[in-house]
């Protein structure tokens, strides 16, 4: 059989879109290797193991890219936007549909939060548990992870609100506290529901879209936000920048064209400042096999990096094919202790190296 040329003689850019986080790290790193850029549409295994990554692909003078039309390569736009523009981000993040009882939905039971039948989405192509991560919170939590990791965001203390907020509350909603919004302080990354708790719809809910809130620096900056029509909240120091839409793989190719003509990303990981770890959708028993993101056994949430390697989380990118070796009980964080990780390979090398790089530059 004849051997394969070298990847750079095939492909100027890849795209890694398997969705897999083992196996996005192993084809990313093998691009690197083989010269080739890399646009990370599988935002699972940037969350892993990206900050490490990426810097691996800058070290080899190549450029590993966030896809663009994915909401978190459209939020570090925005972020970007902002900063240059000489604006405080204060938040940052997307919007989706979202109650609390998401959290433990599994794929027997998610079409009917999407308004289908199981035969309707069957005859789709539509893959439940695909689909239940998106509802249940992990893609969430892992898309932020993303932003934070991307734009030098913190994540909030407590993990993601999901506060039901509309555009035009924004500004009002997602500031501090101490100016009468929800967050703890200023550069967080949050997501925002398009139903109220009551499942109520929003009103001009931001479920497919993307936005950044801002605070002026100064008094001018407040005033050229309310002569220039910003809605802000009451003390016309917060504004905010949305859009309400993105387009996915329709996207994509700002990304790939970016990488190959213009040698830059559309976001990429620096730090590693969150992290996404398991946790038990109902009680867990010994001996069970986990089965990761949107299954039946855990969803992902949002921790700092601090926060998950102080408890010895698990990541939601590893909660694939281990065998639990003690009790885990609903909603409690899954651990590597909780686990038999069995022998060592490739994924968790590169995951252990990363923490041990990057995991204490923000404690």
């Amino acid at each position: 059989m004849m051997a394969l040329p070298p990847l750079r003689a095939r492909a100027d850019v890849v795209i890694e879109a398997t969705g897999h986080p083992g196996i996005g790290i192993r084809h990313a790193r093998a691009a690197i290797k083989a010269g080739s850029h890399i646009v990370m549409v599988n935002v699972e295994a940037d969350v892993l193991a990206g900050p490490l990554v990426a810097e691996e692909a800058r070290s080899a003078g190549v450029v590993y890219s966030l896809a663009y039309g994915d909401q978190p390569a459209l939020t570090a736009e925005l972020v970007d936007w902002a900063r240059a523009a000489g604006f405080i981000v204060v938040a940052a993040g997307k919007g989706t549909k979202y109650l609390p009882s998401y959290h433990d939905v599994t794929p027997d039971d998610v079409w009917k939060h999407y308004g289908l039948s199981p035969e309707e989405a069957q005859a789709a192509g539509m893959n439940p548990q695909m689909f239940n991560s998106f509802l249940d919170g992990t893609k969430s939590a892992i898309e932020m992870a993303a932003i934070a990791n991307a734009c030098g965001l913190d994540v909030p203390e407590s993990g993601l609100a999901f506060p039901p907020c509309g555009i035009d509350d924004l500004p009002h909603v997602m500031r501090p506290r101490s100016a009468g919004g929800i967050l703890d302080k200023r550069g967080l990354v949050e997501v925002v529901s398009s139903v109220e708790r009551d499942g109520r719809s929003v009103f001009r809910d931001l479920r497919w879209g993307v936005y950044v809130v801002l605070e002026a620096p100064n008094d001018y900056t407040a005033a050229c936000f309310r002569q220039y029509g910003l809605k802000t909240d009451a003390s016309g120091c917060y504004a905010a920048m949305y859009k309400p839409y993105h387009l996915i793989g329709l996207e994509l190719g700002i990304s790939v064209l970016s990488a190959a003509l213009r040698g830059e990303p559309t976001g990429q990981p620096y730090e590693f400042r969150g992290d996404v770890v398991a946790v038990a959708k109902r009680d867990l028993r010994a001996d069970e096999v986990l089965d990761g993101e949107g299954g039946y056994t855990v969803w992902g949430r949002l921790m700092s990096a601090q926060q998950s390697l102080a408890a010895g989380a698990l990541p939601i990118g590893l909660a694939h094919h281990l065998r639990l070796v003690c009790n885990v009980p609903h909603s409690n964080i899954v651990r590597w202790s909780d686990v038999n990780v069995g022998q060592a390979n490739e994924t968790i090398e590169v995951r252990r190296k990363m923490e041990a790089r990057f995991g204490m530059r923000h404690s």
